[in-house]
């Protein structure tokens, strides 16, 4: 059965990919290090920071989407609209024009589901779930690694390849990087 990728609606789904291991009180990041300004983003603690995501997954629109597999809860990717992030006032990652972009910024797959492309149905569930809510156009920001290995922990930002594969085109050059590699503005527009 292939994966299936759908809006993030379940907490639980959400807390499965994202949540504290052990402790339930941890400060962990719940995805929201990219969602909040960063005094807002220190300013949540603890299990605080899961209410948070609590409320986001169950607002009209999700803050993502969860991919499946066989029913079990397996990869997660962020997707909003730039106007709500902090990208919208990024100094490291280039507006290209005043288009009213969403942004896909943060994926995470499960161990012993990697390498079975889960990354790629998360991207293009994120696509379709931002196209589906009216937006003209989605851009991410990964790193531009040019075929060397990145680091997983660092490769939440996804890849340029990645997003390429996707029907992404580079959009603009950035002085941010992650993981010691420079990221770019990877850009969709529905007729790709």
């Amino acid at each position: 059965m292939p994966v299936t990728v759908g809006p993030a609606t379940s907490f639980d789904g959400v807390a499965t990919m994202l949540g504290p291991r052990r402790d339930p009180g941890a400060s962990v990041c719940w995805c929201l290090s990219h969602r909040l300004p960063a005094a807002r983003n220190r300013a949540l603690t603890g299990r605080d920071r899961g209410e948070y995501v609590r409320e986001l997954t169950g607002r009209p629109v999700a803050p993502g989407v969860l991919a499946h597999d066989d029913g079990e809860v397996v990869g997660w990717a962020a997707v909003a609209p730039r106007a709500e992030l902090p990208f919208a006032r990024s100094r490291t990652i280039p507006h290209v024009d005043d288009l009213p972009v969403w942004s896909v910024w943060c994926f995470r797959v499960r161990p012993g589901h990697r390498g079975r492309g889960v990354t790629r149905a998360l991207l293009d569930g994120a696509v379709a779930f931002a196209l589906g809510h009216g937006a003209p156009a989605v851009e991410g920001y990964p790193v531009d690694n040019r075929g060397e290995r990145v680091d997983p922990t660092m490769a939440y930002v996804g890849t340029r390849s990645l997003f390429e594969a996707a029907g992404f085109t580079h959009a603009a050059d950035t002085t941010g990087v992650s993981g010691g590699f420079p990221r770019v503005v990877m850009r969709r527009t529905p007729d790709r």
